[in-house]
């Protein structure tokens, strides 16, 4: 995984990026997000791994009865809203954030921030410990064939012996190429058994594609897609007891 240290030097460089008309945050996975979320009103929401915030500012500003944003840079926007909390802490140890103790939230989202923590079934534990009755947990990761395709090509194996590897995957950010990241690969089966581990079941999974607008208008996009096939959304639910 990243350290904190890492992800401090990429913070500004992801919010630029993010903010490029061409980027998948922006033609992909936002679009997807705020589909699955759906309308935020009256919605008491945490954010965990919630780069500058700018997100839970967005909810906040549509209705949202409150937002609290957790992010280990504190690299936050300058004025959020009233109603928007922006924490810095590790979302590793979400049980010893002591801004969260005797809060609850119908809605917890982890947008390409568990395969950060430590542990990702200790941090889901708590995120699940932390939901309101009937609330719910949306996790978004990148598609585990991606991390397989780059490795087969860097290490000139194959798609079947990278995708089962559990060797750490060393790579250059993209965002910033003076930074090197470590990342862990899982397979599907993985981020199944991990939210099984951790109490929760899969109510809803999306692997989101470009609509045809964004297709013609960023084929470039388009073309990076068909090879690493993008992200994948997860809506889970608390296991009843």
């Amino acid at each position: 995984m990243t350290s904190g240290r890492a992800w401090q030097d990429l913070a500004s460089d992801y919010e630029a990026s993010r903010l490029r008309e061409d980027s998948l945050d922006r033609i992909l996975e936002w679009p997807a997000q705020q589909e699955l979320l759906g309308d935020p009103t009256g919605l008491r929401i945490l954010d965990v791994g919630c780069g500058s915030g700018a997100k839970a500012a967005h909810w906040a500003s549509h209705g949202a009865a409150e937002v609290t944003g957790i992010d280990i840079s504190g690299q936050f926007i300058p004025t959020p809203p009233d109603n928007v909390r922006l924490i810095t802490a590790d979302l590793s140890n979400l049980d010893a954030i002591n801004e969260l103790f005797g809060h609850s939230y119908d809605l917890v989202v982890f947008f390409q921030s568990i395969s950060y923590a430590k542990d990702q079934v200790h941090t889901l534990r708590c995120a699940r410990q932390l939901l309101a009755p009937g609330g719910r947990i949306i996790v978004q990761r990148s598609h585990p064939i991606r991390f397989a395709v780059e490795r087969a090509e860097a290490n000139d194996t194959s798609l079947g012996v990278e995708y089962y590897s559990t060797d750490p995957y060393y790579y250059r950010s993209g965002w910033n190429d003076q930074v090197m990241l470590t990342h862990s690969t899982e397979t599907i089966a993985a981020m199944l058994n991990s939210f099984a581990a951790a109490g929760l079941h899969v109510e809803h999974a999306v692997e989101p594609q470009l609509s045809a607008e964004n297709r013609h208008q960023c084929p470039h996009k388009q073309k990076w897609l068909d090879k690493y096939l993008g992200v994948i959304l997860f809506v889970l639910r608390p296991v009843a007891d």
